[in-house]
């Protein structure tokens, strides 16, 4: 076997498709066979911290997503190639992207407090 055929992955129907986002990524969504979201950023600074975010997340799972990059937006399209549809893959790489980017420390006990509350070090508009 080699390294682009891994076996046959199950590929899910729209409806778990669905399901399966509203359950564990209620912020993504199903569009035209691929599972997307937008994160909304403050400037062309913070969207490329995004993109390399994502870029870094992709090529250590190795499972590539396609970007839209604005200047204050970046959609993030996932569909496995290979198996012609959304697969198991698609879903945890959303999710550790989700998390990640995401990710608020100033809302979680420790050291880390987060970003002020001041425009000027804003970057992620979060949901």
């Amino acid at each position: 076997m080699s390294w682009r055929d891994d076996g046959k992955e199950k590929t899910y129907s729209d409806e778990e498709v669905e399901a399966r986002l509203k359950d564990e990524l209620p912020n993504w969504y199903l569009e035209n066979g691929w599972i997307r979201r937008k994160y909304k950023t403050t400037s062309w600074k913070s969207t490329l911290m995004v993109v390399n975010t994502v870029g870094h997340l992709a090529e250590a799972a190795f499972h590539h997503p396609d970007l839209t990059v604005s200047y204050a937006f970046v959609i993030v399209k996932l569909v496995n190639h290979a198996a012609k549809g959304i697969t198991d893959k698609d879903f945890e790489l959303a999710k550790k992207i989700e998390e990640v980017i995401m990710w608020q420390p100033g809302l979680e006990e420790g050291a880390l407090t987060g970003t002020p509350d001041d425009p000027r070090f804003k970057y992620i508009k979060y949901d």
